[in-house]
């Protein structure tokens, strides 16, 4: 009877440690599918979280030049982390890589940059998020609470894939 009580007072304390340690889980990829508005955060081929996003506020097609209004696609690195962002917490983007560049020299523009996953607005309230229209001007914004879990689920250096 002792045993069978050790077990019943141990197993709980065995489940919250799995549930801590799944929670706690480092993505080793981000994946953003623009057409459907999400972030996903991945482990191998699991995925761990996914998010709603807001893009850049000309969603469509590639970013080619500093000022389109467009999120770019393709794949890219999380280089940098800004703790004092005016959007809570953001991560940067290694916008724009080799092909970026040469591209936006072909059509004699500057790339842009300064392209982040990133929180809301300081000012802005809620948290709760559902976006109605995308308003970045290429970044990827989730709510307040989303930034804070990725950033501790992403380590510097990890893959973003951004898809069309």
């Amino acid at each position: 009877m002792t045993r069978f009580l050790a077990a019943i007072l141990i197993l709980p304390v065995l489940l919250s440690g799995t549930v801590l340690a799944a929670s706690a889980a480092k993505a080793d990829r981000v994946l953003v599918l623009k057409h459907r508005r999400e972030l996903l955060l991945m482990h191998g081929n699991k995925v761990l979280r996914t998010y709603p996003i807001a893009l850049g506020f000309h969603p469509e097609g590639p970013k080619h030049r500093e000022g389109d209004g467009r999120t770019p696609e393709g794949s890219y690195v999380i280089d940098g982390r800004l703790p004092a962002s005016h959007y809570h917490l953001a991560l940067h983007i290694s916008y724009p890589n080799a092909v970026d560049r040469a591209h936006a020299t072909a059509l004699s523009e500057e790339p842009g940059g300064a392209i982040m996953i990133h929180g809301m607005p300081s000012w802005f309230g809620r948290d709760d998020l559902q976006f109605a229209a995308d308003w970045t001007n290429g970044c990827i914004a989730v709510s307040n609470s989303a930034i804070e879990e990725i950033w501790r689920a992403v380590d510097d250096g990890t893959v973003i894939e951004i898809h069309p």
